[in-house]
């Protein structure tokens, strides 16, 4: 069996799937599973006639049956899943225990980063700036990479809620329960039946996020409490330096359906989630601050607000009857209650704007009024135990939940600045570049519109812009984030954007001071990268932009790099090293120009996407280039991974914190000269190694043939077309079915392929030398990320496997297949020199064992889903999408049960 042994839950929870299945099918079906299984643990065992006995017992099953065994083993990784997550908290919270036993801070908890400060000599005063600086904003993304359906994932997260109960002690009732749920997964489907809407997406990632809200004020205290700690003779100014964003309902960069209409619609259900939130919590306090002013004193103040608004509003005034006049704090949270209600339209004072809360500073004084009030009168532990986390919600939700980022193809903007300023040149005719700059230059320039003449796009672009201009008038900047711009080339592709956020706001609200939106260039591509510093040189050379920057009350740029379309242009070890590059480059000019500069990182979920540990990954990031500051997405199943658990995300949270702390004030080797030019050649020579093999004449069929990325395409999991044009090209590719379909077929190609060639290319030219690799890896936290995250993707590949979809390819496997295969028995010979082991991940053994645990489970499905992919291009149909039965459903639920199996889809 699966390694049940090692995650407690596991083995009850399978016995339970086994007792429906039985109950749903019949003891045939069990009788199958027990010979695949058995099968499957011979062939990977090496016992020689195990893989075509395998193949011949799944070439037998019949369909019907055959799509049980399909659910039985994705199921049963959705419960390994879901046991391995509940025994993370408990490892968790064990670990919690002994750190506080010993006195010790717990690894990688804020504690531990304040700790390592304090013990390095970071003064107080030195703290107190890197507090100023800080600042940490994950960015949820509904890149279509998570597989499973909503409903789904409550059925999951309910039977979580009862592995507690089924383990200790536990009752007929809690059986029944946990068997019931699991009968309702059984007879659930698992697919979609059609692809979410933008708003469905929206609703998803408020589902994920509802543990943010007690996560979030959880951290807070840990920082007040760790600055107490280690400096308690220092008052802090904790600033707020933690808040959340989405692209969700404002990334529109190739998805036709985020309309200016939808981000509209998006931030609205935004606003009304964090209202709703903070009318919640205000009635939850309504029932516990029962304080009375006869055992306590109330400052002057909370009494008159009360009585004001009493005398002002007559429903408020008969609420207040239904208090005791001696309750002032319940009669002032009435107060609130009412404001909170009032703004979410629940109540209407005609004549009087003044009783709904426009923005959260309002709703912020209120609250501050009822804490300096409890200060004040012996309510200290009172004000710590609920005052405090309202107002760090308050700080980190506000009105608006997430931050909202717009994002948009630079091409996008350019077209319809075409139309807008060179309406008399023929859209077939470059313009050159320094008209551009003349043009974008002038933000006083008012054209004359002329709407019938317009593209459909342009009204579009204008008709966004407009949103943000209404949105920020009404309620300020804080809804949004900033104006991501994909594929930027240009520093006009920024003065572009500055250039149609100016007209439309003058527009719009003509003699109001413009807000200021920040406007963040994306870096995606090897050339975009190598070229970013230049582009941001001259982004601070227009004095138009410079000014524009300067009229915040610091002067601060957001610039974003992605890690996804980087891999996919050059390869892992390149577009990893040429990130990193950028990144300190893109530092040396913000410095030189005292901005104040936030790197946006674009990472994935996947390990050929910027994926793998976030803390790993931040602590190899250049010092200089966080400096404190901390953005980043979190996009498809991460989701799911890292927040629909409270406790995990409170953990992915603090570690974020405690890495962004430390990465920010780390000090650099004296040997890393010479270490960039070793990784530079080595990137040199990968890249060459990459280019030869996306660029062969064969590769896109065998992508194509040898992967089942047409079946992705298909998937409807997001509302994302899986192209960003119509045309069929590599280029235009979404990063995420490129790596999705690598995954699935066990390459997981775009996480290593040019690695072992680039550090072989390099050992030779140094007469083989591999002892300054391997200190290089000892001290270089960036060689260090990179060589571990393509060593877990190594060993979750399985060249075996790869072959069976090589096959699929036919002629043009050959030639492809002999240059992965071959590139990949390098670069894990390559890894295992420079981590001096003999196998990969010899080191670190539970992560070895979990992988090779489930391997023997997941390579029945991808053996399956081979014969379904074959079966389906033989017969030159895949049947009717919707019949639960055709091989177009049976292939998607391997895709579903194969990404649950490796943790990772895209």
């Amino acid at each position: 069996m699966y390694h049940e042994e090692h995650v407690p839950g596991l083995n009850l929870l399978v016995e339970l799937l086994d007792q429906v299945v039985r109950e749903q099918v019949g003891d045939s079906l069990a009788e199958t599973m027990s010979r695949i299984r058995r099968m499957a643990l011979e062939r990977r065992a090496g016992i020689p006639d195990a893989e075509p006995r395998l193949l011949d017992e799944i070439g037998r099953i019949p369909k019907d049956h055959l799509r049980s065994v399909i659910r039985w083993l994705s199921l049963y990784f959705d419960l390994a899943n879901l046991a391995e997550d509940y025994h993370r908290v408990r490892i968790l919270d064990q670990r919690a225990e002994v750190a506080e036993s010993e006195g010790l801070p717990r690894r990688e908890s804020i504690a531990d980063a304040i700790g390592q400060l304090s013990a390095d000599g970071c003064s107080a005063a030195e703290m107190q700036e890197w507090l100023d600086r800080l600042a940490i904003t994950p960015v949820f993304t509904a890149h279509p990479s998570e597989a499973k359906r909503r409903t789904t994932r409550e059925l999951l997260r309910r039977l979580r809620d009862h592995l507690p109960y089924l383990e200790v002690s536990p009752h007929e009732e809690d059986y029944e329960s946990a068997l019931s749920d699991l009968t309702l997964l059984w007879q659930t489907d698992s697919l979609r039946p059609q692809r979410p809407g933008v708003m469905g997406e929206v609703e998803r990632g408020l589902f994920f996020a509802e543990a943010l809200w007690d996560v979030a004020p959880q951290i807070y205290r840990e920082m007040r409490m760790a600055l107490a700690r280690y400096y308690p003779h220092h008052q802090f100014e904790l600033k707020p330096f933690l808040t959340f964003g989405s692209w969700i309902g404002g990334d529109r960069d190739g998805h036709p359906f985020v309309t200016a209409k939808v981000t509209e619609t998006t931030l609205l259900l935004l606003r009304k989630t964090a209202l709703e939130r903070h009318l919640n919590y205000c009635r939850e306090l309504k029932k516990t601050l029962v304080t009375s002013d006869r055992q306590a004193a109330v400052t002057d103040e909370i009494r008159s607000r009360v009585n004001e608004a009493a005398e002002s509003w007559e429903e408020l005034h008969a609420r207040l009857e239904e208090v005791s006049p001696n309750e002032v704090y319940r009669r002032y949270l009435k107060m609130i209650e009412f404001r909170l209600e009032a703004s979410l339209g629940q109540v209407f004072v005609e004549g009087d704007e003044h009783v709904a809360y426009r923005r959260p500073d309002q709703l912020m004084e209120d609250v501050e009024l009822l804490r300096e009030s409890m200060l004040e009168h012996q309510g200290r532990r009172v004000v710590e135990r609920y005052l405090d986390p309202w107002k760090d919600r308050v700080q980190t939700f506000g009105f608006h939940f997430f931050s909202l980022d717009v994002r948009q193809d630079s091409d996008v903007h350019r077209n319809a600045l075409r139309e807008l300023l060179f309406p008399e040149v023929d859209p077939d005719t470059p313009i050159a570049e320094k008209d551009w700059v003349e043009k974008l230059s002038d933000l006083k320039h008012t054209p004359t519109l002329d709407e019938s003449k317009l593209s459909d796009m342009t009204k579009e672009v204008l008709a966004t812009f407009s949103v943000l201009a209404d949105t920020m008038a009404e309620r300020g900047s804080r809804p949004f984030g900033g104006y991501v711009i994909s594929m930027t080339h240009q520093a006009t592709d920024v003065m572009a954007v500055l250039w149609l956020w100016n007209f439309v706001w003058n527009q719009l609200h003509p003699g109001k001071p413009r807000p200021h939106l920040p406007i963040a260039p994306l870096f995606e591509t090897i050339d975009d990268l190598e070229r970013a510093p230049v582009i941001f040189e001259a982004m601070l050379a227009n004095p138009v932009y410079r000014d524009y920057l300067s009229q915040q009350p610091r002067l601060e740029q957001m610039i974003m790099v992605g890690y996804s379309d980087s891999t996919k242009d050059g390869g892992y070890l390149t577009a990893s090293w040429n990130l990193h590059s950028a990144q300190e480059r893109l530092a040396e000019v913000a410095e030189k120009h005292h901005i104040e500069m936030t790197i946006f990182h674009g990472r994935g979920g996947s390990l050929g996407r910027g994926g793998g540990p976030a803390a790993r990954g931040i602590q190899s990031l250049p010092p200089q280039a966080v400096d404190g500051k901390l953005r980043l997405t979190e996009q498809g199943e991460v989701l799911a991974e890292r927040y629909d658990n409270a406790v995990i995300a409170h953990r992915h949270i603090e570690q974020l914190t405690c890495a962004t702390l430390l990465v920010s004030a780390a000090k650099t080797s004296s040997e890393m000269g010479s270490w960039k030019e070793m990784t530079e050649a080595m990137s040199d020579a990968a890249l060459a190694k990459y280019r030869e093999l996306v660029s062969h004449e064969d590769f896109l069929r065998y992508f194509d043939k040898a992967t089942p990325i047409s079946e992705i395409e298909g998937l409807p999991i997001g509302s994302r077309p899986a192209r960003r044009r119509e045309r069929k090209s590599l280029k235009d590719l979404r990063a995420i079915p490129w790596t999705f379909a690598w995954t699935q077929s066990r390459q997981l190609l775009p996480a290593w392929y040019g690695m072992g060639t680039g550090i072989r290319t390099l050992v030779d030219e140094q007469g083989g030398d591999w002892e300054s690799l391997q200190e290089m890896y000892q001290e270089w936290p960036v060689f260090q990320a990179t060589i571990d995250n393509a060593e877990l993707a190594l060993a979750k590949a399985d060249m075996e496997i790869a072959r069976d979809y090589a096959e699929l390819a036919g002629t043009a496997a050959e030639s492809i297949w002999k240059l992965i295969d071959e590139e990949y028995r390098l670069t894990c010979a390559a890894i295992c020199l420079i981590r001096q082991q003999h196998e990969l991940l010899e080191k670190i053994a539970w992560l070895n064992r979990s992988i090779r645990s489930r391997n023997p489970y997941v390579d029945p499905l991808n053996l399956i889903q081979i014969q379904l992919i074959k079966q389906s291009r033989e017969n030159g149909s895949a049947g009717d999408e919707n019949d639960p039965e055709s091989l177009a459903q049976m292939v998607r639920l391997t895709i579903q049960g194969i990404a649950a199996g490796l943790r990772s889809t895209g």
